[in-house]
């Protein structure tokens, strides 16, 4: 009767801590389809020419669906952590992609910088998509990831919308979202790092308008360590 007494007290310690352990989880997770509403994403595309070719090609349904995939994003810590998070993906996406206008980079060099990786004639690595994914390193191990030749096709990133995404949020869970609660200003050294340190200042001040624009419309704070 006293073994069956203690194995009763186990088993309601173990409940009691499986409801504990669900209740944090559920107070900490926040849906992403009700930060990004149509109107915020939509807003973002407003601000761009009427005539861009982003703003057919870039869609919301299209994002939510190749989140599904990624289901660390925006899911880390607190609510205010989660729509930070947000925030800062959509401010670089911002600013990468002339608010969702462009879906391949203005300059079009071949970015062949990473020797680990022989590039292919004809082929070019410049910034395609949301996150402007660029170079023929980030093409190749990017390729590997989602099953597409990024060396040999790297032009598919701006053909194939959910390829597009896709290519986005695998760059931000691989090299930012495990920076990002410590500021904003991780995420810029992480994405481009070039514009840290004085490299480019208008650029990084550009993106921290965004984040704390976006920060404003999600009602929390931005944090501290925005710059880099």
């Amino acid at each position: 009767m006293a073994l069956n007494l203690r194995k009763l007290r186990l088993s309601s310690f173990v409940l009691v801590g499986i409801i504990f352990a669900s209740a944090i989880i559920s107070a900490t997770s926040v849906d992403v389809g009700s930060i990004v509403t149509p109107e915020f994403f939509d807003g973002i595309k407003n601000q761009a020419a009427p005539d861009c070719p982003g703003k057919s090609f870039y869609t919301r349904d299209v994002f939510l669906n190749v989140l599904d995939q990624y289901p660390e994003f925006g899911q880390t810590g607190s609510d205010d952590d989660s729509k930070r998070e947000i925030a800062a993906f959509f401010a670089h996406v911002t600013h990468e992609t002339g608010s969702l206008c462009k879906i391949e980079e203005d300059n079009k060099e071949v970015y062949c910088n990473d020797p680990n990786y022989a590039c292919i004639p004809g082929k070019s690595y410049y910034g395609r998509g949301p996150i402007q994914l660029t170079g023929n390193g980030n093409y190749k191990t990017a390729g590997d990831a989602l099953q597409f030749d990024g060396l040999n096709s790297p032009e598919k990133v701006a053909q194939d919308p959910v390829l597009s995404f896709r290519t986005a949020l695998w760059y931000w869970k691989t090299n930012v979202h495990s920076v990002v609660n410590n500021g904003f200003g991780a995420t810029i050294k992480a994405i481009n790092p070039t514009e840290c340190g004085g490299g480019n200042a208008p650029e990084v001040q550009s993106r921290i308008q965004y984040y704390k624009e976006y920060c404003t419309k999600f009602g929390v704070d931005p944090g501290q360590n925005l710059s880099c």
